[in-house]
């Protein structure tokens, strides 16, 4: 089974319109999407969509939470989020006209004893079982909670996907995650150093693998992505052709690929491949990666 773990769900209202937003105007949309977001939902998602059972976890509270639950439950996703006592989780409104302008929310508190409940069903995940963390964190979780999950959890014979950056990304080293995708801005600023070359994101990646990192997986936006393996391999990827439409999820679709290449097929190009092509795919969508369309870009790539 794969786990993901989305601390602060939150449902994306993204409306279009035409032209720019005018503040302190009435502004009119010409169409409205509702999609049910989060790093750790979004890899779900996509696992899903590419045949994968996945399991989500994570908070949810108020009726926004259980909008969030029934429509990752009908995706086919199995969700054993946590409901909280108070508040609502968020709504996050993306406004797509002449500029992108989002407006993220929040979030409901996450007290203790909820935290404690999030602690208890990681403690059912299985050795040969993969887990996903991934993204920021809200306030009302402890800073170091990513190390707090992998450090009770390691040694039982779980794959760790860690996508996050700074200390949080940082700290979790020790505990060998088998899978980071820091970008390359993100990797320079683990070290305090500007990436110019790509030999510079090859001695940096390098560096991570040292602390602990099994494979680093580096994406490069319009340069593609370059994978260095735990088996000595460093792997270079463009990127798919096509119209960019959309901006979020790209990330997680691509980190949905990898796992899903990887399961499939034990190779780290394969999972390069389709790591890539689901990220595209995502991209070039108005909302999250579908698999006719991951397919058919995977194919441009081999």
């Amino acid at each position: 089974m794969i786990y993901t773990v989305t601390f602060n769900p939150a449902i994306d209202y993204v409306v279009h319109m035409k032209g720019e937003l005018v503040p302190g105007s009435t502004n009119r949309t010409v169409s409205e999407e509702i999609y049910f977001g989060g790093k750790g939902i979004n890899v779900s998602m996509v696992l899903q969509e590419l045949g994968l059972e996945t399991t989500a976890l994570g908070f949810i509270a108020g009726f926004t939470g259980r909008a969030i639950r029934e429509g990752v439950e009908k995706a086919g996703i199995h969700a054993q989020f946590i409901e909280l006592p108070d508040g609502n989780s968020r709504i996050n409104v993306k406004i797509k006209g002449e500029e992108e302008t989002e407006i993220n929310a929040q979030g409901p508190r996450i007290p203790g004893v909820c935290i404690d409940r999030l602690y208890e069903k990681l403690d059912e995940i299985r050795a040969g079982d993969l887990l996903v963390i991934s993204g920021s964190i809200p306030s009302s979780l402890p800073d170091d909670i990513y190390e707090k999950i992998l450090q009770r959890l390691s040694g039982r014979g779980i794959d760790f996907v860690v996508d996050a950056t700074g200390k949080l990304l940082w700290n979790v080293l020790k505990y060998r995650p088998f899978l980071i995708k820091p970008n390359r801005q993100e990797l320079g600023g683990m070290f305090g150093v500007e990436i110019k070359t790509e030999e510079d994101i090859r001695t940096y990646a390098k560096k991570l693998q040292e602390q602990g990192a099994g494979n680093v997986l580096i994406s490069m936006a319009g340069d593609g992505s370059m994978l260095l393996t735990e088996d000595g391999q460093v792997l270079r990827k463009g990127v798919c052709r096509g119209r960019v439409l959309n901006s979020v999820g790209a990330g997680d679709s691509m980190v949905a690929g990898f796992i899903a290449g990887y399961k499939r097929s034990h190779d780290y190009r394969v999972a390069l491949d389709l790591g890539t092509a689901a990220g595209g795919a995502t991209a070039f969508s108005e909302g999250l990666a579908k698999k006719e369309l991951i397919e058919r870009l995977y194919q441009t790539l081999v």
